[in-house]
């Protein structure tokens, strides 16, 4: 990581402990919503999914929509105290408090696979936060319009909007339903432009407290407006994501396709990745590497029922066939088939017969 000086450290402690705190909001907004989507479900409202409102009437789905807020503030500050790349990564406690309050509160299952996955995703979170790289100065609201200006962002951006038309007008209304990544693609796609909206608002709210005009900058409030619009997308289908699949895939997936999207927007608008070492690139990919290693644990393997219980018998050869299913047999052919049509005590008048013609 980057050489701090003491101003610099202690705004890396103040987004590190905001960072925190905002996955352990935005992981229990999770449940939250989903909760209250499933109360609904159960009164046979209209499902969000199939473009019902109904969860505006839900106070849990209100509770969560607080929780997430408060998170988004949370991560709102942390991003005007630390790089992008330094935030992001941490998301994926989210990923660990979603999965441990879904299997307390949506009886959804957790096992070994799964407790294994959030334990890889903090590891592959913390390598990526030691080894973040050095984002490049941006103090100020000016410095931040120049960033804005560069032709490699503006290319970036256009390609996300356009994109995400094409996944909300014709993509989503085919497939949304029956592929998770769809509604999930749009939130992080966008999700990167609502993050580069976000640092600029927190530059903005930084030089307001310090006694600038911000207010007066067209550019404050052109972020703003790009920003709720944004949000209110992500909120969207979210909900929609939310609504039709299990949290337990939701979650993960769509912090691994956020965090991609962030980093691959924070590198273009900030060039962070410039100014790394090999060593600091190498950890920064390994750890989100390992991160995504512990996501696909902690998906793919939900439905099987291990947990640290069945260990011993899955151990156990005598318990090959109740734990692992039927032990492997030959495919049966035309002959095996009619032999075993045969009685046993047939089988052994044949054995007599073809000896006694043998002989």
């Amino acid at each position: 990581m980057m050489e701090l000086s003491a101003a610099g450290r202690l705004d890396f402690y103040i987004g590190l402990a905001l960072a925190v705190s905002s996955s352990l909001f935005i992981g229990s907004s999770f449940i939250l919503k989903k909760m209250g989507l499933l109360r609904l479900a159960s009164k046979g409202s209209t499902r969000a999914g199939q473009g019902g409102h109904a969860y505006l009437k839900e106070w849990l789905w209100w509770a969560g929509l607080i929780s997430m807020g408060l998170g988004e503030a949370a991560n709102f500050a942390a991003y005007a105290f630390a790089p992008a790349t330094l935030v992001t990564p941490l998301g994926a406690l989210s990923v660990l408090v979603s999965a441990v309050l879904s299997s307390y509160f949506l009886n959804e299952r957790l096992n070994v696979h799964g407790k294994i996955g959030c334990l890889l995703c903090i590891m592959g979170s913390t390598v990526m936060v030691i080894h973040a790289p050095q984002e490049e100065e941006v103090a100020s609201l000016s410095a931040m319009e120049e960033k804005l200006k560069d032709p490699a962002f503006i290319a970036y951006a256009a390609c996300v909007v356009v994109s995400s038309l094409v996944l909300i007008c014709f993509i989503a209304p085919r497939y949304g339903q029956k592929n998770v990544l769809v509604y999930i693609l749009i939130c992080s796609a966008i999700g990167s432009l609502s993050v580069s909206c976000v640092k600029g608002l927190g530059l903005g709210i930084k030089e307001l407290f310090g006694g600038k005009s911000v207010l007066k900058e067209p550019l404050f409030w052109a972020l703003l407006m790009c920003l709720v619009a944004c949000v209110s997308v992500q909120i969207n289908y979210l909900n929609k994501a939310l609504d039709i699949f299990n949290t337990s895939i939701v979650t993960p997936i769509y912090y691994v396709t956020f965090t991609t999207a962030v980093m691959g927007c924070s590198a273009i608008l900030f060039r962070e990745w410039l100014s790394m070492t090999a060593d600091g690139a190498l950890g920064t990919v390994s750890g989100f590497l390992t991160i995504i290693l512990g996501i696909f644990l902690l998906h793919a393997f939900k439905d099987i029922a291990f947990t640290w219980d069945s260990l011993p018998l899955f151990l156990r050869a005598g318990h090959q066939e109740s734990v692992w299913g039927p032990p492997y047999m030959a495919l049966r052919t035309e002959e095996t088939s009619a032999d075993a049509s045969v009685l046993p005590s047939q089988k052994s008048g044949r054995k007599g017969h073809s000896s006694e013609c043998s002989v």
